[in-house]
């Protein structure tokens, strides 16, 4: 099974088909009539695709279980064919479609059952899916090409020569796999007045500018001090949601205080948690969305 710990939950619809074709008219007027003998086709093989829809997962083995939170059966009747559609909602990290399919095909398999006993000639047909919404596909990432990244690691330890930076690197990986050019990655101390002007030197030439350490709580974490006075807007949407997917996975995420805002208005700049761990969660938190700011920086519309 994917591992899909990583995503974060959105919105995801789905609407899938199938045709069920009979050989009669004779067929349709029992169905419209409600005199096929094994009860009413509609309402029981709808009741068949809601099962159906709900244990995609347990028949499936790569389909993830999650919460289905809507679903949908519609029937259309266009000569002597029986059009079914299936509409499945859930907010969660991957998509519907295959319940959506599984749902569809069910039913049309109820309505095959149902109907065989007077019609010898029923066929199921195009079980396919007519189209889906969330992810990836309904927002897509913004071209980065030309935006260019600094990134600074801020620690006396890393500084003074006794540790090892893993943060900075992993920033600077995760940023280059979005294909956004990234300098190498620069050390500084735990310095309220450094941290601020290597961001005020860096904003003249970078359009993002990402921070890692420096946001706990103890006498030396002043990342957050440093870089608040020079923000135009805080983007709290933003570091509610890096908190809010940390704490999902850890318990002390509540401690950092990251923080993301602009600069000149045109300077997106992130203030991020020192562990490499913490780092990474942050920036799966927000990113590639958060590169959208750049489309609106610039006048264009949601």
């Amino acid at each position: 099974m994917v591992d899909i710990t990583h995503k974060s939950n959105t919105l995801r619809i789905a609407t899938a088909q199938a045709i069920v074709k009979v050989s009669s008219q004779a067929t349709i007027n029992a169905i419209q009539n409600d005199t096929v003998p094994k009860g009413n086709v509609f309402a029981m093989s709808k009741a068949a695709g809601l099962l159906g829809v709900k244990k995609t997962p347990e028949l499936l083995p790569d389909c993830h279980p999650m919460p289905i939170e809507f679903t949908g059966v519609t029937y259309e009747i266009e000569g002597l064919n029986v059009v079914v559609k299936v509409t499945v909602k859930t907010i969660y990290k991957t998509g519907v479609e295959v319940e959506a399919m599984h749902g569809a095909s069910v039913v049309a398999l109820n309505m095959y059952d149902m109907l065989k006993p007077i019609d010898k000639g029923v066929e199921i047909h195009a079980i396919k899916l007519l189209q889906k919404k969330g992810g990836k596909t309904s927002y897509p990432v913004k071209d980065v090409s030309e935006v260019k990244a600094a990134v600074i690691v801020c620690s006396d330890t890393i500084f003074e020569g006794k540790g090892e930076d893993k943060s900075g690197k992993l920033i600077k990986e995760k940023l280059e796999g979005y294909q956004v050019t990234t300098k190498e990655v620069e050390v500084v101390p735990d310095d309220f007045d450094t941290i601020q002007q290597r961001v005020l030197a860096l904003k003249e030439e970078f359009s993002l500018i990402v921070l890692t350490g420096g946001t706990g709580l103890s006498a030396r974490d002043t990342t957050p001090e440093a870089i608040l006075p020079l923000l135009d807007k805080r983007i709290v949407g933003a570091e509610e949601t890096i908190r809010r997917y940390g704490q999902e996975r850890m318990p002390y995420a509540m401690l950092s205080r990251s923080v993301v805002g602009t600069i000149d208005n045109n300077c997106l700049v992130l203030a991020l948690p020192g562990s490499s761990k913490g780092v990474v969660e942050s920036l799966d938190a927000v990113f590639p969305h958060l590169f959208h700011s750049y489309k609106v920086l610039t006048g264009e519309r949601h």
